[in-house]
């Protein structure tokens, strides 16, 4: 109960400090599933809108909201130039098991292992899920905190705001 409690909590904050900071991502460097490493302040510099997802294997709402992000994916790539990175905050021993994972589901988007919560800690990410959006100037402008059903079409609402026309 008093979990239940916690993640009922956490999912009515919607907005971070960090997001409110119009920050850029950290210059830190982790791993991709492939064992390449990867600079997570290079996404910021791709001139794409950026989702950026906090998750964990062991975490049932991280794995729908972005299983849900997924079907829509495409069609947001096309429409919006949207890219995905899902971002593991699994730890050593729960980590073997995210590739297997990732594989089983089909996920064509960048997964990146954050095995020390490093990123997690420099983001202010407390419990995933956590997503948040940059802009095309690699700004945060955008967090939120749980998922539940349907949030993924809050998020395509934000997306819409950063489209020019």
């Amino acid at each position: 109960m008093k979990q239940l409690l916690t993640i009922t909590f956490l999912s009515l904050i919607s907005v971070t400090s960090i997001a409110q900071n119009g920050q850029s991502m950290p210059e830190i460097v982790l791993k991709d599933l492939n064992g390449k490493n990867k600079n997570m302040a290079e996404y910021s510099k791709t001139g794409k809108i950026t989702i950026i997802s906090f998750w964990a294997t062991w975490c049932t709402p991280c794995k729908k909201e972005l299983t849900n992000i997924n079907e829509l994916l495409d069609d947001w790539k096309e429409k919006y130039g949207v890219e995905l990175v899902a971002i593991t905050v699994d730890n050593s021993r729960n980590v073997p098991k995210v590739k297997p994972f990732v594989d089983g589901q089909g996920w064509t988007f960048d997964c990146i292992l954050d095995v020390n919560s490093d990123l997690a800690r420099a983001m202010n990410v407390l419990n995933p899920p956590q997503t948040f959006l940059l802009d095309q100037s690699g700004k945060i402008i955008w967090s939120h905190v749980g998922y539940v059903e349907g949030d993924e079409f809050v998020l395509e609402e934000k997306i819409k705001t950063l489209i020019v026309k």
